[in-house]
C-alpha cells in the first residue's frame, strides 16, 4: 500500500475538484429528470411546424461612435 504525502493546499484542491465533478454529474441527472417528456408525435409536429432555422442573415448595421 503506497502512502502519499499531500500538502494542505493540494488536499483542498483535490477535494474541491472531486466535489465539483460530483455536483456536475448530479446536476446533469437532475436536469434530465426535470425535462418534460415529448412523444415522437409531438416532436414530429414541432419539426413540421417550425422546420429548421435559417442561417441566412437578414441584415447587419455598423455604427461608428
Amino acid at each position: 500500500m503506497a502512502i502519499t504525502q499531500l500538502t494542505q493546499k493540494q488536499f483542498k484542491s483535490l477535494i474541491r475538484e472531486s466535489v465539483k465533478e460530483a455536483l456536475g454529474v448530479e446536476l446533469t441527472k437532475m436536469r434530465a429528470a426535470l425535462l418534460p417528456f415529448v412523444s415522437e408525435k409531438e416532436q414530429r409536429d414541432v419539426a413540421r411546424l417550425y422546420k429548421k432555422p435559417s442561417r441566412k442573415v437578414i441584415g447587419t448595421y455598423s455604427v461608428k461612435i
